[in-house]
């Protein structure tokens, strides 16, 4: 089965002892990036059809690798979350807007 997507890090070895022969290669910086937002997508996705932790757990290690790819700072991430919750709020009120 082919499957060409970005998978965690010890996956071929799960394959290897279920007695697989998986055929891997390290993706160079532009498909890396690519694959990264692949595999958000479809994370987000499966959250939304699954509603469950471990799907959420899963968005988080994606992001996580961005972040990292990405060179962004998390402190940074984190005073850029809060000042924006600080200035327009976050989504705790429920609140939608129907029309402006």
């Amino acid at each position: 089965m082919k499957y060409n997507k970005l998978i965690r890090d010890k996956i071929p070895d799960v394959i290897r002892e279920k007695g697989g022969m998986p055929v891997t290669h390290v993706a160079g910086d532009d498909e890396y990036w690519e694959k990264l937002k692949e595999k958000l997508r479809e994370e987000v996705g499966e959250l939304i059809a699954d509603e469950k932790m471990d799907e959420i757990a899963d968005i988080l290690e994606v992001l996580e690798a961005i972040e990292a790819y990405k060179g962004f700072d998390r402190d940074e991430i984190n005073r850029i979350k809060a000042k924006k919750a600080e200035e327009r709020g976050a989504f705790k009120q429920r609140i939608i807007l129907d029309e402006s």
